[in-house]
């Protein structure tokens, strides 16, 4: 789950790592409040999303007055966010971030993340920040520090003085940085974080580091454990059809393709998208309603797919372990009438009691093209969307 901004600079401040005054507002009447409560005489105006890149796309402005502060909120307020992290169809932004503006000496990167190559959580630094982590990694990777976290959300002392040299820290400044590390790496284990990211992590010119910007991320199978953090989701910046997946206890991500994918289990969805790629095909989204799903959840998926405007044919693809194929049977059909489904669907399930869901889906009187092996199922999909 992505949190906004202002929701990753309240995580910060809980953990004592400095950020500067702060205001979030969604209307003039919040905006006016802010200006009063934080004194403000200039300010940066930003958009709340869930995406990167906001700068370039015209969502971070800078205020030379109160009057400029208003009128800067009311165009972000309600605007659209269209960039390479939004994809074509954007996201709106409900609510601004207001900040006073910070006379900066430094800027550096921090950020705590899961490394996949090690299956361990590391510290990131770099004292070039204000840029993507990426770029840095490219042009300057000599410039990028990792550093392990232990599972108590502790660092081992040597890392943490690794950390100052390579910083450039020393004196107070070193006190400061390694402190901000410590809690940094701290809030990251204890929210289960997959990234918590400080770009830029400044040095004002009163010699104080502040975190400018935050981004967090946590993983979705662990909110039962942090149920302050899941009231921060906001289905806003999420696709109809996401919203939905999310409530049903679903899960699914949306693609571009033609192809709507209904399958159990995330590697056998993944070697779906393959083959549907593989015959020429391009699936339009990843949905994996789990190995022990009712027909009622084969009905929510079917009316998830079917959101999306771009879907000229359906690949229901079923391996029936846990779940038995003429269950499954009855719930396709259960949802084709419920849905009144009007583009092609093609079925292929093999398992537990494969000839009983057969014999249900032929005796059904639905259009249904049925395939014995996941290649025909794929290429029937690919021939049955290039028709519509």
């Amino acid at each position: 789950m992505h949190a906004h901004e202002y929701q990753a600079k309240s995580l910060l401040q809980r953990y004592q790592i400095p950020v500067p005054p702060f205001a979030v507002a969604s209307s003039e009447d919040e905006v006016l409040k802010a200006i009063k409560e934080l004194g403000l005489e200039k300010a940066v105006v930003k958009v709340q999303i869930h995406a990167g890149g906001r700068g370039k796309a015209g969502g971070v402005r800078f205020a030379e007055n109160p009057e400029e502060i208003v009128r800067l909120a009311a165009q972000l307020i309600g605007m659209k966010v269209v960039n390479n992290q939004t994809g074509p169809q954007g996201v709106v932004a409900n609510r601004v971030l207001i900040t006073p503006p910070m006379n900066i000496e430094k800027e550096y990167y921090m950020a705590a993340a899961i490394d996949r190559a090690s299956g361990t959580a590391i510290l990131i630094a770099s004292p070039e920040g204000g840029m993507e982590i990426e770029e840095i990694a490219h042009t300057h990777p000599e410039r990028i520090l990792k550093i392990p976290i232990r599972l108590d959300g502790t660092m081992r002392s040597y890392h943490l003085i690794e950390l100052i040299k390579f910083m450039e820290w020393s004196g107070e400044l070193a006190k400061k940085g390694r402190a901000l590390a410590a809690n940094l790496a701290r809030a990251f284990m204890e929210s289960d974080g997959e990234l918590l990211e400080i770009n830029p992590l400044i040095l004002s010119d009163s010699g104080e580091l502040m975190a400018i910007d935050a981004k967090l991320t946590v993983d979705d199978n662990a909110l039962y454990r942090q149920p302050a953090i899941g009231q921060w989701y906001d289905p806003s910046q999420q696709s109809p059809n996401e919203v939905m997946a999310k409530e049903f206890d679903l899960a699914y991500i949306g693609l571009e393709g033609e192809i709507g994918c209904l399958v159990n289990g995330a590697g056998l969805a993944m070697a779906t998208m393959d083959i549907i790629h593989h015959y020429g095909g391009h699936p339009a989204n990843f949905l994996d309603v789990g190995g022990g799903a009712t027909k009622e959840e084969v009905a929510h998926g079917f009316k998830i797919i079917l959101l999306d405007p771009n879907v000229k044919s359906i690949f229901v693809n079923i391996f029936g372990g846990i779940m038995d194929c003429g269950v499954l049977a009855e719930g396709i059909v259960h949802a084709c009438q419920l849905e009144h489904l009007r583009v092609p669907l093609v079925v292929r399930m093999e398992g537990t009691n494969v000839d009983i869901g057969k014999e249900r889906l032929k005796n059904s009187g639905l259009n249904i093209i049925t395939a014995d092996t996941m290649a025909e199922g794929a290429i029937k999909a690919v021939e049955a969307a290039g028709k519509v």
